[in-house]
């Protein structure tokens, strides 16, 4: 188990490490080593509650694969080992964003004031366009 926050910790069944072949830093060595971490995390199947399973589904966007899995890929850094641990950190980001939970939102009610502002302006508005208007006597006369 991958301890996350004090509440959420996930099974290492549902993480598979993968490395592939990597751009950036590195010269000759990317086109030999495959020093890329791709990290897909299977977020359908996870023992997560399904508030936090909704808002990480959400957050992950496009990493998020056809068959529920979230897929990340470090190539920051040149050696496995490294990439491999940021792919776990940018994870444990993930879910801690998701673990907290959106504030509510309250609704409000528009002041008297503002009220009445806003309804002056319309008038104002209104009376400008009124004067735009041709007037069917002018063309008479």
């Amino acid at each position: 188990m991958i301890q996350i926050t004090e509440d959420i910790a996930i099974s290492e069944s549902d993480i598979h490490v993968k490395f592939v072949r990597s751009t950036g830093p590195g010269g000759q060595n990317v086109n030999k080593v495959s020093t890329a971490a791709q990290l897909r995390f299977d977020v359908k199947n996870a023992a997560l509650p399904d508030s936090l399973r909704n808002r990480l589904i959400n957050l992950a966007g496009k990493k998020m694969t056809e068959q529920g899995e979230l897929l990340i890929t470090a190539s920051r850094f040149r050696t496995q080992d490294r990439n491999r641990q940021d792919a776990f950190d940018r994870l444990a980001a993930l879910i801690r964003r998701a673990a907290v939970p959106p504030k509510a939102r309250k609704p409000t009610v528009p002041t008297q004031a503002s009220n009445e502002r806003r309804l002056k302006s319309k008038r104002h508005r209104s009376k400008i366009k009124h004067t735009r208007k041709s007037n069917p006597l002018d063309e008479i006369f």
